[in-house]
């Protein structure tokens, strides 16, 4: 699918969801979660998927304090997947410092113009990789993987753009 958002666009604001504390998803608004202040989101296709759980996911765990210390008030991760899902991951990765949205009706990808064909894998419309960075909710810089690899949206580049 072609982007529809770009540098300079605000944040779609659609409902995705979190793990409440008491277990059940809580629906959130993504202008409210990742609209205020300087935010660092980044997107994978999938939990538990091995270049997300190996590379990306990993990258922004070890530098999460060095993400806070550049003015990062906040670093979520979203996929298209349901809250238990990315609660599961956040614990099996030890990212205890960021945000795990689920998306998993696919609308905020749908809204950024980011989706994934997933049917290759078995899979429906998935999120393409990306990182970005947010200032109060306009899109300052956001770079969009063109293959499998990860590189432009891998947190030691995100680190080069703050």
């Amino acid at each position: 699918m072609t982007m529809t958002i770009s540098v300079g666009s605000k944040i779609p604001d659609v409902t995705i969801h979190l793990l409440g504390a008491d277990g059940m998803p809580q629906p959130v608004s993504s202008l409210e979660m990742l609209g205020k202040g300087k935010v660092v989101l980044f997107a994978v296709p999938g939990a538990f998927t091995p270049g997300c759980s190996k590379v990306h996911l990993p990258g922004f765990v070890q530098r999460f304090n060095e993400l806070k210390a550049k003015g990062v008030e906040s670093v979520a991760c979203i996929s298209v997947n349901d809250p238990w899902v990315m609660d599961a991951w956040k614990q099996s990765q030890s990212a205890d410092g960021i945000t795990m949205l689920a998306d998993g009706t696919g609308a905020f990808t749908a809204a950024m113009g980011l989706e994934l064909d997933g049917s290759g894998f078995g899979l429906g419309s998935r999120s393409q990789r990306y990182a970005a960075i947010i200032n109060n909710g306009v899109i300052e810089r956001l770079d969009v993987e063109e293959g499998a690899g990860i590189s432009v949206s891998s947190c030691d580049m995100i680190m080069t753009h703050l």
